[in-house]
């Protein structure tokens, strides 16, 4: 342990660790919290959750979370293939089905297991079967900005889960540069194999960016390979985009048919940690077959099933989605007055969704700054220092009101004025701004 006692005293020392907080209650976009260093409380207005419909105080929501536990218990113990599912997991699926128009699913506990059971699922099957012979290579292309999750299990793809060694045809990872279909043409035209299974991957929103991925150009460049898989990761996009929230293809006005009609497979995955007050996530093929495949990867057969709360949760929000997509609406409504007051007082905010990646001058620290608004101002957003170029990360979400968005931005302008001064004076006063 003496290298990782060494690093992380040198991190602490370069000023690189967050700053932790911890939650003891919200109502609205009003959070207490408490600054674990120096256990100080207060009351912020927090731009910096991902609860974008603000679900997760909705009565309906928390009431079938209560439901659910009374009939089920907090958790079901173990995984569906061992000790089945319960009901609540079926109507889930049914639920996500027809919110993203393909007709089967399956759940996890998270998007990481997700993906990883998709890439064991797709790449290497699941059993040796008596007759059956793999031979067929994969080549999985992805966006240079895709998130960790999706990076994490096309980087062990090469190999099936739980399996030090691996019997299966080779797995083949190349990225393309960000959004660039060009890029994205060349790849696939320089790397495709004739006999090559085909797997392109992408968030639908990034989530560092708050851009959107081309699908339809996507869509067209992939109809030049036949049974070739399109994976949107629409994290960020459902409950966001579109007109009723159902995600992406919405937001293009098509739906997944559109790649089925164009011969391409269209998968999608919806997490329920941003839009659907809860956790875990899902994906959803037109193809029955991937549905049992995925149910007995490892990183499903090896761990319990979506618990009761969790499951009630997510499902008692797609339905209040589905039934009032006028808080779509607010959400949206939000994020342009929000980018166009930011615009307004000349901030550089980057992408197009209620991600809101806003970029700072390289002289100011994005940690210093969102420490200021929250200790001075009691504003809470997320700076972002070591895993993207340097930003402040804002979210809007429909609870939102223009009243709050506007103090926000007054507060924003107030502190750049005095970091901007502070900037700009000599090396002694800088060095005590990042004690701030």
């Amino acid at each position: 342990m003496q290298v990782v006692q060494e690093y992380v005293q040198r991190w602490y020392e370069s000023g690189l660790e967050p700053d932790e907080y911890i939650c003891h209650g919200r109502s609205g976009n009003l959070v207490d919290i408490e600054e674990a260093a120096t256990g100080e409380r207060r009351q912020v207005l927090t731009f910096c959750t991902n609860d974008v419909l603000g679900l997760v105080q909705n009565p309906a929501v928390q009431q079938a979370a209560i439901a659910s536990i009374q009939q089920y218990g907090t958790s079901n113990s173990s995984c569906s293939v061992l000790s089945g599912r319960i009901d609540l997991h079926r109507q889930l699926e049914n639920e996500i089905s027809e919110f993203k128009h393909l007709p089967h699913t399956q759940l996890f506990l998270n998007a990481w297991m997700a993906l990883q059971a998709l890439m064991d699922a797709f790449c290497h099957l699941a059993i040796p079967v008596p007759g059956f012979q793999h031979t067929r290579e994969t080549l999985i292309l992805s966006d240079v900005l895709n998130h960790g999750c999706i990076v994490s299990a096309i980087t062990n793809a090469g190999t099936r889960s739980g399996k030090l060694f691996g019997y299966s045809p080779r797995v083949r990872v190349r990225a393309y540069r960000h959004c660039d279909m060009d890029d994205l043409a060349r790849k696939l035209k320089r790397y495709a194999r004739p006999d090559d299974r085909i797997l392109v991957v992408s968030d639908a929103v990034f989530s560092m960016d708050g851009d959107i991925a081309p699908l339809p150009d996507m869509i067209e460049i992939m109809s030049a390979y036949p049974d070739s898989v399109l994976v949107m990761d629409e994290a960020h996009a459902s409950g966001a985009l579109g007109a009723t929230g159902r995600g992406i293809y919405e937001h293009f006005g098509i739906t997944p048919q559109t790649a089925l009609d164009k011969g391409i497979v269209p998968l999608i995955m919806t997490t329920f940690s941003k839009f659907a007050a809860s956790a875990g996530a899902a994906i959803s093929s037109p193809v029955p077959e991937l549905k049992p495949l995925l149910n007995v990867s490892p990183t499903s057969i090896g761990t319990i099933s979506l618990p009761p709360p969790i499951t009630a949760a997510a499902l008692e929000s797609i339905r209040q989605v589905r039934q009032n997509p006028n808080i779509v609406q607010r959400l949206q409504e939000n994020t342009r007055y929000l980018r166009s007051r930011l615009i307004e007082h000349d901030f550089e905010a980057i992408g197009e969704t209620n991600v809101v990646p806003v970029l700072l001058p390289q002289e100011i620290n994005p940690k210093v700054f969102a420490r200021k608004m929250i200790v001075e101002h009691n504003i809470w957003v997320s700076p972002i220092w070591f895993i993207a170029k340097p930003r402040l990360r804002i979210t809007a979400n429909a609870l939102h009101t223009h009243e709050e968005i506007d103090r926000l931005i007054s507060v924003m302008v107030e502190v750049r004025k005095s970091m901007y001064k502070a900037a700009l004076k000599p090396a002694l006063d800088v060095s005590s701004l990042e004690a701030v």
